[in-house]
């Protein structure tokens, strides 16, 4: 078994069945994403859309592939014949664009919406105090082609262990607010992105469905 089989295999192990082990590939080579393919992973991500691209061009069709980086609006249209979930989607514009290029295709886009819980500028997604405005005037009812399936967040980068199990733990009780008043009856909406390989038990223990981790794997 190569190191980045055994990695792979401990992550999986130490999260349980309750959460979904997504490898983040960005700066890696082609050469260790087939070592995580051939170690039977089928769930990739990139945070930019060039490098994802170049990715599904370079890699097995078996790939799921996820989206975590900020999406601009006119590079929708390239990821929507493949992409498996959009995890930044941090604007309605971005969900009726997404919506309206997956409609083209036939496709329903599966996605997260992006919550700003980091302690830092610079991050992207909506502020918790905006998400009830959000979904309460979106109608993402009425977006035939994008399913929204939970939220998504990253916490301060920190030592702080703290601090990120508060955001952890805030993005949980958002997570079930937003479930309980919006997504009453839709078993779709089960989805908390959060956790990276510094965090991601951490994550875990505050109901992250799922774990995205480059680093913990490739090491």
């Amino acid at each position: 078994m190569t190191r980045i089989a055994k990695n792979i295999k401990r992550i999986k192990e130490s999260i349980g069945e309750q959460s979904t082990l997504i490898v983040v590939s960005k700066y890696r080579s082609v050469e260790e994403i087939i070592a995580a393919f051939n170690a039977g992973h089928r769930v990739f991500a990139e945070n930019r859309v060039q490098a994802l691209l170049e990715r599904v061009h370079a890699l097995p069709a078996g790939i799921e592939w996820h989206l975590i980086g900020h999406l601009q609006r006119n590079k929708v249209k390239y990821i929507v014949p493949f992409i498996s979930m959009i995890h930044s989607v941090d604007s309605l514009i971005l969900l009726k664009e997404i919506n309206s290029e997956a409609q083209k295709l036939r496709r329903i886009i599966p996605c997260l919406i992006q919550i700003h819980i980091a302690k830092e500028e610079g991050k992207f997604g909506l502020h918790p105090d905006e998400i009830d405005a959000f979904f309460g005037t979106c109608a993402v009812e009425e977006l035939e082609y994008v399913q929204v399936c939970g939220l998504m967040a990253m916490a301060t980068f920190t030592e702080d262990k703290q601090q990120i199990e508060r955001e952890f733990m805030a993005m949980q009780t958002l997570f079930l607010h937003v479930r309980k008043n919006y997504f009453p009856s839709q078993k779709s909406f089960r989805e908390l992105s959060m956790g990276m390989s510094s965090d991601y038990e951490l994550a875990t223990k505050h109901g992250s469905t799922m774990i995205r981790v480059g680093s913990a794997v490739f090491e």
